[in-house]
């Protein structure tokens, strides 16, 4: 018999009953993997981008975006490096505020497994759950490692991506048993396909990488960033379109710059009087050369015959204003995504609408409660998904 049980040795479950154990309340941690918290540890290359510096509500998506506010106020990344100074983890600062270990993701997880062990909390892994009940006197689980009984009952079970680490929907089946709605979970962060007839004449640019601006969707649900871009045999991954995946819905375009920050028609006005450098070298000047072979080539097979050999000096106003055009808004249909297999986290969840936003109990079972990835609360790409697992988890641990 516990005061708490929490499900999923995770970011969130891990930080979650520490607090609480720490608090004194006894606390059963259960996970069903054998080896302790593995998205910690493949994370950020194996550093672990544990958080981001400037992480806000407006770096997550939810179909109820105001919830994430008052557990990211209440437990800042500042707070979390504080836990990490405790533990003399040293840490640096990446690009866009990302933070990552300077050694390995293993010193979060045996900092998150000392805190839990300073908090008495219990472990249960290798440990899988065939049924939850429910009583006057709190939750009951019916386990591989036999009956475990708890007043209240934390899930923690992440999301469904990477599933070949053991990633599930069930923490979803939970929230659907005791009544509560799900907002229809997809892949995110994830890398975007194409039909491959359609991406066959671009498959040869297969690891050409650079920074472009992107954007798709309309109004609130518009997604916008300047990130960088890889070009894959299949289709398009890099920072940039694992951001914009979040955004992007199945059928919907998304409008890539490729000259991002610049007004390439003026600067090719501009510069065109006696130049007589060719188009393909002035492409090449701008990006990658394979880039600039193909894109000219591509643009050739679609009726501008002798486009690359063009001098600028020769080229009509009208077609250096429309090979800008077309670099500025490259525009694309994916035709679906790379899958949980591939993605970084899962978009969707529980919905929010049903728990309280300052302890994440489920407003129609007492005693229920939903944190981390399981939470219709999606993150950016950078850190800010931890930094939403380390909050959830301290909210819910407190009001425990």
């Amino acid at each position: 018999m516990f005061d708490v049980a929490v499900l999923g040795a995770g970011a969130a479950g891990m930080m979650c009953a520490a607090v609480a154990g720490q608090r004194g309340l006894r606390v059963v941690l259960v996970d069903h993997a054998e080896r302790l918290a593995e998205k910690i540890r493949i994370s950020g290359g194996g550093r672990c981008n544990f958080t981001n510096i400037g992480t806000g509500p407006a770096n997550f998506l939810s179909e109820n975006p105001h919830f994430c506010r008052s557990a990211l106020s209440a437990y800042t990344p500042q707070d979390f490096l504080a836990l990490m100074k405790r533990h003399h983890i040293a840490w640096h600062e990446k690009h866009r505020g990302q933070l990552f270990c300077n050694d390995s993701s293993e010193s979060i997880i045996d900092m998150l497994r000392a805190e839990c062990d300073a908090g008495d909390v219990q472990w249960r892994m290798g440990c899988s759950v065939a049924d939850i009940g429910h009583g006057e006197q709190g939750f009951e689980l019916r386990t591989s490692q036999g009956v475990i009984r708890a007043a209240k009952l934390v899930v923690a079970t992440g999301g469904m991506a990477i599933p070949q680490l053991g990633a599930t929907d069930f923490g979803l089946k939970i929230a659907r048993q005791f009544g509560l709605k799900v907002v229809e979970p997809r892949p995110a962060l994830v890398p975007l396909t194409f039909d491959s007839a359609q991406w066959q004449p671009l498959s040869e640019l297969s690891g050409v990488a650079l920074e472009v601006g992107l954007q798709t969707g309309q109004g609130k649900a518009r997604g916008e960033f300047l990130e960088d871009l890889l070009f894959t045999h299949r289709g398009l991954s890099g920072p940039g379109i694992l951001q914009i995946s979040s955004y992007w819905k199945p059928g919907e375009p998304i409008v890539i710059d490729l000259a991002p920050g610049r007004d390439l028609a003026e600067e090719l006005l501009a510069s065109k009087s006696g130049n007589r450098q060719q188009l393909h070298t002035v492409l090449a000047g701008l990006w990658p050369k394979r880039l600039a072979d193909r894109w000219l080539h591509l643009a050739e097979q679609g009726g501008k015959p002798g486009l690359a050999a063009m001098r600028l000096a020769d080229a009509p106003d009208k077609t250096l204003r429309a090979l800008a055009q077309d670099i500025h808004q490259w525009t694309l249909v994916p035709s679906g995504t790379a899958g949980y297999k591939k993605a970084e986290v899962m978009r969707g969840g529980v919905d929010t609408r049903g728990l309280d936003q300052k302890s994440m109990q489920a407003k129609t079972t007492p005693g229920l409660y939903f944190i981390g990835e399981a939470v219709d609360v999606t993150g950016w790409l950078g850190g800010y998904n931890f930094q939403w697992a380390w909050a959830s988890g301290v909210a819910c641990g407190k009001a425990l």
